[in-house]
């Protein structure tokens, strides 16, 4: 019988390998999920997931597969990330990492905090033009925007779901560092390049050494309609 979803491979997509970093990924299929294969699977749903429908149980089950594929190229076997009380994913001591899912496809990326102290993964669907358009005063700041206005019209939904899921990876990766939510308006992409590099930049103060004017290196690509984003604490 086919499995609603498939192995997790271990693979880096991204241009560039970050050192002591694993990605795991995999791809899933919501309608065919059953909740019989969190037993297969030796994961165990919190109540919440178990109260919620098919596709939401698909992709946190192909999510915590993909992390436990990670943490176990990296010597940690058998750990399911369990959910925090900010429903952040629970990472053994001394690791980081992040989770994403989403349009069929999940994926885990993490590391040693002794190689890096942050890590956030973010897939998103490439928008559809008209809906970039509409979201894009929602996503980005003034200066996004003045920035973006220099491209070509057809590049709108890609700068817009960059910069949506940039943003996405910058607060998955500083948010257990600093216990602080922050949203689009308090960061900004300085830099990207069609070579998959990007750069950005707080504009608050999350805490006493995150603060307004501090930058981050990230990365990205886009197959198959999906963009694929990380950014990363030094």
């Amino acid at each position: 019988m086919n499995r609603p979803s498939s192995a997790p491979v271990l693979h880096w997509p991204l241009p560039c390998p970050l050192p002591g970093a694993v990605l795991a990924g995999c791809h899933f299929d919501p309608a065919r999920h059953s909740p019989d294969e969190f037993l297969r699977q030796g994961i165990a749903a919190p109540a919440n997931i178990q109260r919620s429908v098919a596709k939401r149980q698909a992709e946190f089950l192909a999510g915590r597969v993909c992390a436990r594929t990670a943490l176990q190229a990296l010597g940690i076997p058998d750990w399911v990330a369990a959910v925090g009380e900010d429903r952040a994913p629970v990472w053994p001591a001394g690791i980081c990492g992040a989770i994403t899912h989403g349009a069929g496809w999940a994926g885990a990326v993490v590391a040693r905090t002794s190689a890096w102290r942050g890590l956030g993964l973010d897939m998103e669907h490439l928008l559809e033009p008209q809906r970039a358009w509409r979201l894009h005063g929602e996503i980005l700041t003034a200066d996004e925007r003045r920035r973006m206005a220099r491209h070509p019209a057809e590049q709108v939904s890609l700068i817009v779901t960059l910069t949506f899921s940039l943003k996405e990876s910058l607060f998955k990766a500083l948010y257990p560092l600093v216990l602080k939510r922050f949203y689009f308006e308090h960061a900004e992409i300085v830099e990207w390049h069609e070579d998959g590099r990007a750069r950005l930049r707080l504009l608050s103060d999350l805490s006493a050494q995150w603060t307004t004017g501090a930058e981050f290196e990230g990365q990205f690509c886009v197959a198959d309609g999906r963009l694929l984003s990380l950014v990363w604490v030094t």
